[in-house]
């Protein structure tokens, strides 16, 4: 009698389980139905050099699509116009300033391909409208202040095209400032006097100053120039995960006195420190062997290139999980409090863990922060709510 009590009991609490994980995925999608849902950073325009891309179309080899944002439950997207670090001089300025040009304008034509379903934001008001209307918001950022070159007149030329955040660094130094994983070392010792000038600018005209991937001296002399509130559109905790990329507690005390936010990236290595993993290093390695420098390539060689490349990450890579992003969400809201947390996935740029692949997924974050307590109020302002407050902030300034 007891064993049979026992496997009953057994039986309901398993059913229980199942239950309560029913109700989590139930209060998730009416919390996306009601709230705006905003992430800050994708590198999916490197793929629009395809002429057959379509936002419109589900496209499972990349992470984001517009049918997947609407699986998800995400309203709104920042599509990176993304030049990678190269020669700094007349010439390369100008291939630059051209590349950022075309994929400006690949942007717009696949969004306006797909005019039933989105349209190019321009603030947070658009955002809003087009919440109402049941339609995808495309805003726009540009990664890396190279694009600019040494000309600041670009800032307001792109500003019109559309973006709303220069991320002033990449992965190495450039005329603005340091970068947080140049293997030269400081050059400027932070923020250089053109990039001072810079920050002025996008100050003045709306533009919100992204301070992902620069250095640590970089940050806080940003932080010293801006007089709007900056963001981090795609960063982690140091604390968590020691990568030179994430920022530090204090760098994260320093933000919130700003006003600003950081968006949890959730690329696996910023997320969790890898375990050693020679498999995966020998399978890059031949890869980079295979197809030498990248931005010597053609365009149809980078697609295939950047093609291998998800397969061996997807074969070999040890992934983190919801859970560690979540682990992050709470780390920011620990030290600095609930008002400067948001979500930048960097899909198509190497974002993507273990339970959110794609945007198809971003239900998955929402019901891990219900699991761990957080409110609709909080988790309203983790998804929207706080980069649309600096957004509008980044307006009054520029008045």
């Amino acid at each position: 009698m007891t064993k049979f009590i026992n496997v009953s009991l057994a039986i309901l609490l398993l059913s229980g389980c199942g239950s309560q994980e029913e109700q989590l995925k139930k209060r998730a999608d009416k919390i996306h139905a009601r709230i705006l849902t905003v992430d800050t950073h994708c590198d999916t325009p490197m793929e629009f050099t395809r002429s057959d891309f379509d936002l419109g179309i589900r496209n499972d080899d990349g992470c984001v699509d517009f049918p997947r944002m609407i699986e998800g439950g995400l309203d709104a997207e920042f599509f990176a116009v993304f030049v990678s670090q190269g020669p700094r001089n007349d010439s390369s300025y100008n291939f630059v300033h051209k590349k950022a040009l075309e994929i400006f304008d690949a942007i717009h034509k696949n969004v306006r391909k797909n005019s039933g379903m989105a349209e190019v934001a321009y603030s947070p008001a658009d955002a809003l409208r087009l919440k109402k209307e049941k339609k995808i918001s495309a805003f726009i950022g540009v990664e890396n202040g190279y694009a600019i070159g040494k000309d600041i007149a670009r800032i307001k030329e792109y500003y019109d095209l559309g973006a709303r955040y220069i991320t002033l660094s990449h992965t190495r130094n450039n005329d603005i400032c340091d970068s947080s994983t140049d293997s030269r070392g400081a050059e400027h010792n932070g923020l250089s006097a053109f990039g001072g000038e810079v920050v002025k600018e996008m100050n003045r005209i709306g533009m919100m100053v992204d301070v992902s991937h620069t250095s640590d001296k970089s940050f806080y002399d940003v932080l010293d120039v801006s007089k709007a509130p900056v963001i981090a559109s795609h960063s982690s905790c140091r604390a968590l995960c020691e990568n030179p990329r994430n920022l530090t507690d204090d760098m994260l005390i320093s933000l919130k006195k700003n006003g600003g936010v950081i968006q949890i990236c959730i690329l696996s290595d910023y997320i969790k420190t890898p375990e050693p993993n020679p498999e995966l290093e020998e399978k890059r390695r031949e890869l980079r062997a295979r197809y030498g420098k990248y931005n010597e390539l053609t365009e149809e060689l980078k697609k295939q290139m950047r093609s291998e490349y998800r397969e061996i990450q997807k074969k070999y890579m040890k992934l983190a999980t919801v859970r560690d992003v979540v682990d992050h969400i709470d780390h920011v809201v620990q030290v600095i409090g609930i008002d400067h947390v948001g979500i930048g996935t960097d899909f198509d740029g190497g974002g993507g863990v273990e339970g959110c692949r794609s945007v198809a997924e971003m239900k998955n974050i929402t019901i891990e922060l219900l699991r761990r307590g957080y409110s609709k109020a909080e988790i309203a302002k983790i998804w929207g709510g706080n980069i649309m407050r600096v957004f509008r902030k980044v307006e009054e300034v520029a008045g």
